[in-house]
């Protein structure tokens, strides 16, 4: 406001003074001032909001430690693989476990991006499998050719295809900014105060978990328009209401990411070794019914929570029905793009959520024939350059990287080795199977502090956990359901910004510290685990999953 009158009163003063050339320059001289302090103030802004991106270290001194983390990998892969091969233990198998110790240790530092890691990866494999003896017993080598087959595998796994399909699907909610339009208009009813504003953030992060396949792309939707409402109000970013309004879209997206199963890459990661290992398929109402009750509960626990942990200076937001429309008003009516997305977002939802009951289309197929649709000159959407342009295929290669490493554990015997190296040695097998869960979910929870990517964390534990799950007496469905609560609990994201992309992208608006984020993660993740218990011992026992 004060901008406003100072801005105000130098215009009227120019209109009074034209003929006064002194009074004409001292005015301008005032006004480009007034300028440069703005433009300072918002450079200063962009440098704080860096920094708070970027944590306690500095870029500079993140890079720097890269090689000294790259060079640890390398060492620690050198370590394992020209040990002594412990019993029990094949070539292929120590080989793998070097290779898994090296990934881990890249992909928990970020020494080189993921699909960089992913490429060494793949490189790796096929020269240390390739120089181990082959698994048909005749003592020769297995051959660079064939071991690069088994590095390979991944890609030609259907989940791969599924996350395509699914990136695409996001990139069409991108390019024509339906998704945004859907956010707005949950906005729009959720009223004013400040309560029901939260209720309407929950709202919209559950209802684009139907129809966008990738929680930061469903960040990114919400997000803005939170932070646009708060700053439209006087308030700053950094206020209590923008830091509750964006923590609870970024928490509300994780605990969805569990109950819908095409909400986030690592389920299908989880769903392919599932389907490749254990010769069982998951649809996606299978995973719903499993998921979606324990979801719904946990957004009713988040509501409560963000409420007692962060208390808004307003309690009511006057206008922000009238700014929200104003909002929609210059999104215009909806494009003729929009309206052939939804129609095809409504077909794959229905065709997702009635797999195995009204037909046998498997999602995957079901996803990629949509895509093919949504390509078509003049009925489509969009173009492949668009599709090109907007989706991660650096995401692709480490999500069938990964599926790769995590099959190779398992058919070299490695998973199962660790698996009993680590488990079997603290004698829990035995024990009831609510038991087992608790201490393997706590060890899941707490390994997460070191993972930024849900996708690699997956990668590497669901193999092991499928190899717990075979040794596991008396569990109905070979351990199937034990495989699916242990990736619930890899989605936890709950505790740290760096626990999920989308919390990194929330992050990086400058709304919240990592203070104020752990004072929600905490309670919610324990609320989260305490219904995990809940659920094992109830109703996950009723429907056959335990």
């Amino acid at each position: 406001m004060a901008d406003a009158r100072s801005g105000a009163d130098a215009a009227g003063g120019s209109r009074g003074d034209r003929g006064n050339p002194s009074r004409l320059r001292t005015a301008a001289r005032r006004r480009a001032k007034a300028g440069q302090e703005a433009r300072s103030e918002e450079r200063a802004t962009a440098e704080l909001r860096s920094e708070k991106s970027l944590g306690p270290h500095s870029r500079k001194a993140h890079l720097s430690m890269r090689p000294v983390w790259l060079g640890l990998a390398i060492i620690v892969l050198a370590v394992v693989v020209l040990m002594p091969t412990p019993d029990g233990l094949s070539v292929s198998g120590q080989r793998a476990l070097g290779i898994l110790a090296f990934a881990v240790i890249l992909w928990v530092t970020e020494a080189v991006s993921y699909p960089v890691s992913s490429v060494m990866i793949i490189g790796i494999m096929a020269l240390l499998l390739g120089a181990s003896p082959a698994p048909d017993g005749s003592g020769e080598a297995l051959g660079t050719s064939d071991a690069l087959g088994y590095a390979l595998a991944g890609f030609g796994s259907s989940a791969v295809a599924l996350v395509a399909a699914a990136l695409a699907l996001a990139a069409g909610m991108q390019a024509t900014g339906l998704h945004k339009r859907i956010a707005l208009v949950v906005m729009k009813y959720a009223g004013e105060k400040t309560s029901r504003i939260l209720i309407g953030a929950i709202i919209i992060s559950i209802v684009l978990a139907f129809f966008v396949p990738s929680a930061t792309a469903r960040a990114g939707a919400v997000v803005p328009i939170l932070i646009g409402m708060v700053a439209a109000f006087g308030l700053p970013t950094e206020s209590r209401l923008g830091a509750l309004m964006v923590i609870t879209a970024a928490q509300s997206i994780s605990i969805w990411n569990i109950g819908v199963q095409t909400a986030a890459a690592q389920n299908l990661v989880a769903v392919g070794f599932i389907q490749e290992s254990m010769g069982a398929t998951i649809s996606w109402p299978q995973w719903f019914a499993a998921g979606a009750p324990w979801a719904a509960v946990m957004s009713v626990v988040l509501y409560f929570v963000m409420r007692a942990t962060i208390k808004p200076e307003v309690d009511r937001l006057e206008g922000g029905r009238e700014i929200v429309q104003k909002s929609l008003t210059e999104l215009g009516p909806m494009t003729g793009a929009e309206k052939r997305l939804a129609a095809v977002a409504v077909i794959l939802l229905a065709f997702w959520s009635t797999q195995g009951s009204m037909h046998d289309i498997d999602a995957t197929t079901v996803t990629l024939c949509a895509i093919g649709v949504m390509l078509l000159p003049r009925i489509g959407v969009y173009s492949w350059k668009t599709v090109e342009e907007l989706v991660s295929w650096g995401t692709l290669v480490v999500f069938a990287v990964g599926i790769s490493l995590g099959s190779v554990l398992l058919e070299t015997g490695a998973a199962a080795w660790l698996s009993a190296a680590v488990f079997d040695g603290l004698g829990i097998t035995g024990l009831p199977v609510l038991a087992i869960i608790a201490i393997v979910g706590a060890f899941t929870i707490l390994i997460h502090l070191g993972f930024a990517s849900a996708t690699s964390m997956s990668s590497a534990l669901i193999p092991v956990f499928i190899a717990l799950a075979v040794s596991i007496p008396d569990l109905p469905g070979e351990g199937v359901g034990f495989v699916l609560i242990m990736q619930f609990l890899i989605c936890f994201g709950f505790l740290l910004p760096i626990s999920a992309p989308q919390n990194m992208l929330a992050y990086g608006t400058g709304a919240f510290t990592t203070q104020q984020f752990l004072r929600t993660g905490i309670p919610l993740t324990i609320a989260g685990y305490l219904l995990i218990l809940l659920f094992s011992a109830t109703y996950w026992q009723w429907i056959g999953l335990l």
